[in-house]
């Protein structure tokens, strides 16, 4: 167990790359309820949001889900997150918005300046009153499916909707979204039924070979599928144009933190850009080794691990754009040593 964005987490239960392959090849079950849940509601949530983020908010229709940004003035990112609009068998649509732990107290403050001058918009945090739990892997529908009375294959990547449990009096909020490179799902339930939940599902999941998966395993899934990772790839002084992100961008509509400048960023020269490095020996290269060409240090890597799946060391980094294009060789300095390393498409993995 190990101190994450203010909660305990567990890095792993079995070992890492049990772990990744049991997902990549069947299912693999996470707590992710350290993710801040919030919900905005009222007639004019939409406006308010759109005022806020990044993305068309009022373009998302019912059942949708995207990935949208907080930005700064200066254009960097504040936090990267899924913003949806849920349907509910009674009442209006509310807004999910799911943040980041580590950033969810500087969000809500952002969030907290711009409600004080709104109106017609309320934000409940429910991140202690809900819990949320990850199934992703190929075999994720045949184990969740018999739970729910919603019929799964009529949610669509990036969708989701509240659910009810075909036992007890249960509801749920599921999404087909996650952070693995993977099908999969993510089921809110009400808090004091998270155990419960979750042991069911362990159970039925014996057949599938589920297992318990930690912080391990679900970053070297994300890196074997290129997802950036706030913290590492992401940060208040890297702009969305730099990390390749540039589609949870709406610069034609209205002003949030940061339009204008991202407006300038967009039409000069990229400073840096997120590349892909396989490296040619076989010690990994880890976040905050420096990378050459020849001699001349010209950037960094953010997040470097062995693919389990790929059973090669592979590693996301910055370099200006001329050392960016695949094939380009370059060197990780990797405790003292440099070693060979070759930029490759991202991501390294994609599922069939």
């Amino acid at each position: 167990m190990v101190e994450f964005g203010g909660w305990e987490m567990p890095v792993q239960y079995s070992s890492v790359i049990q772990e990744h392959e049991t997902t990549r090849n069947a299912v693999g079950i996470t707590d992710v309820s350290h993710m801040g849940r919030l919900i905005f509601e009222g007639p004019k949530a939409c406006e308010f949001l759109d005022s806020v983020l990044s993305r068309n908010i009022a373009a998302i229709k019912p059942g949708q889900i995207r990935y949208s940004l907080l930005t700064n003035e200066r254009g960097g990112i504040v936090d990267d997150l899924l913003v949806g609009l849920v349907t509910k068998d009674r009442g209006s649509p509310y807004y999910f918005v799911v943040v980041n732990a580590s950033n969810r107290e500087k969000d809500l403050a952002v969030f907290r300046t711009f409600l004080a001058t709104s109106s017609g918009v309320t934000m409940k945090d429910l991140t202690s009153d809900w819990a949320m739990i990850a199934i992703q892997g190929p075999m994720s529908t045949e184990l969740l499916q018999p739970f729910l009375n919603t019929d799964l294959s009529t949610i669509k990547y990036y969708n989701g909707t509240e659910t009810t449990f075909k036992s007890g009096n249960r509801w749920g909020l599921v999404t087909r979204t996650g952070y693995t490179g993977e099908d999969g799902f993510e089921l809110c339930v009400d808090s004091y039924l998270a155990e419960q939940v979750a042991q069911e599902l362990f159970k039925a999941g014996e057949p599938f070979g589920v297992k318990p998966t930690g912080l391990g395993a679900r970053d070297t899934l994300r890196l074997e599928a290129a997802l950036p990772l706030y913290g590492h790839e992401m940060n208040d002084d890297i702009n969305p144009f730099e990390v390749g992100i540039a589609y949870a961008l709406h610069l034609d509509g209205p002003d949030f933190p940061g339009r204008d400048a991202l407006k300038r960023i967009k039409d000069e020269p990229l400073q840096k850009v997120r590349i892909g490095l396989e490296m040619l020996e076989k010690r990994p290269a880890r976040e905050g080794s420096e990378i050459f060409v020849d001699d001349r240090k010209v950037g960094w890597v953010t997040s470097g691990t062995l693919g389990p799946t790929l059973q090669k060391p592979i590693a996301m980094g910055y370099v200006p754009p001329e050392f960016s294009q695949p094939g380009q060789s370059l060197s990780v300095d990797i405790r003292g040593k440099k070693s060979p390393a070759t930029v490759v498409p991202l991501p390294f993995y994609k599922r069939s």
